[in-house]
């Protein structure tokens, strides 16, 4: 039986940015750049000597907000463990409870209505009561777990290990092949996948530490990289927009030298488009972009803010209304719930949108069934 508590002390971590941590016969891309776009700014106060008491937050670092078919909102942390809230309650699932680990990486939900959380030790499956966990004696190993539940019912799972797939009992190591280039350096650890999604086709992308992005469509792969058009072989998360498009959220190198690298761009089956006059955008490190129900896009730049991008122009909410918490401007999740509210995983604690600044939740806000 699961115990659950409504709040956990925050402790010290190790890894604060451990999340932050071509094919046969295809026409090589085109390169472009956005350069036909305006930018807008919001500014707010920035205190950055200001100390400020966390205990109030819903974790001191949300690397992940979910949403599952119920309505629950749900939130992974360094430390932490998993929390879920749903609508009048808050409740803290930790190794204390059966989660594999406190440290959960990714959420996501099967279409049998489990729960799944990829953290740094495997994953766990839970299904309401129980929690059922898959580590290095299931086939899963590595750090930093990704998780993809596809349309076909298939789990995925990405790791600073690779990648691997689900056959209903184990996961088993999933090969990706290595793309024909020379690794000049990466952000973590060479190979490691940092992020997999399912496209409308049914295709699944990984985005991958040194390696670019890989398209698997079922019987073969399609390699992107650098060369190709992407703002550097380090990729942290991919989305797909309404139009078809896929955007790419890239990572500067630091190892084993720095190079100033990183960005977004944006692929249309041809032609990637990057935006180097866009601050923020360009060769700096992206770990956040989001897609919302209207098509508009949201990206986190570290060190400057969230840009909202509406097919035309991009605007620059710069900043929050608790810097104290968020002076490293790390976004590292982006959900727009059911009832259209943009929630924000920061470096720092929870977050949405009011329609005009980002503005922090605390514990207490959410206890307060905030009519949003």
């Amino acid at each position: 039986m699961i115990q659950y508590k409504v709040y956990q002390q925050t402790y010290s971590l190790l890894f604060i940015f451990v999340f932050l941590a071509s094919c046969n016969g295809q026409e090589k891309p085109k390169l472009s750049e956005g350069n036909r776009v305006t930018t807008e700014l919001t500014t707010f106060p920035f205190k950055p000597n200001v100390k400020q008491d966390t205990a109030s937050q819903i974790s001191e670092y949300v690397v992940e907000v979910f949403e599952d078919t119920k309505g629950n909102l749900w939130m992974g942390t360094i430390s932490d463990g998993a929390v879920r809230y749903d609508g009048k309650s808050l409740i803290y699932f930790s190794m204390k409870d059966g989660l594999v680990d406190n440290t959960v990486a990714s959420i996501a939900e099967d279409k049998e209505g489990n729960i799944w959380f990829g953290t740094h030790a495997g994953a766990s499956k839970y299904d309401g009561k129980t929690f059922t966990n898959f580590t290095e004696e299931k086939g899963l190993h590595g750090m930093g777990c990704k998780i993809l539940a596809d349309k076909k019912g298939t789990i995925w799972a990405g790791t600073n290990d690779g990648a691997f797939r689900f056959n209903g009992s184990s996961f088993s190591t999933f090969n990706i092949p290595k793309p024909n280039i020379e690794i000049k350096s990466y952000k973590w650890v060479i190979g490691k996948v940092w992020s997999i999604i399912e496209d409308k086709q049914g295709n699944v992308w990984f985005g991958r530490d040194g390696l670019g992005a890989c398209k698997f469509d079922g019987n073969s792969f399609t390699h992107f990289t650098q060369k190709d058009g992407l703002c550097s072989n380090n990729v942290s998360e991919i989305i797909e927009d309404k139009q078809g498009n896929i955007w790419f959220a890239c990572l500067s190198y630091d190892l084993p030298k720095p190079i100033k690298e990183g960005g977004v761009c944006r692929y249309d089956g041809k032609i990637f488009t990057k935006y180097p006059s866009i601050e923020g955008l360009h060769k700096n490190d992206i770990y956040s972009i989001y897609a919302d129900k209207k098509g508009t896009i949201w990206m986190g730049a570290t060190g400057l803010g969230v840009y909202q991008y509406d097919g035309n122009s991009f605007k620059l909410f710069k900043g929050t209304d608790r810097m104290d918490l968020t002076w490293s401007m790390g976004i590292q999740s982006i959900l727009e719930d059911k009832k259209g509210t943009l929630w924000f995983g920061f470096s720092g604690g929870l977050f949405r949108f009011s329609g005009s600044s980002i503005t922090n939740i605390s514990k207490a806000g959410l206890l307060k069934n905030l009519k949003y």
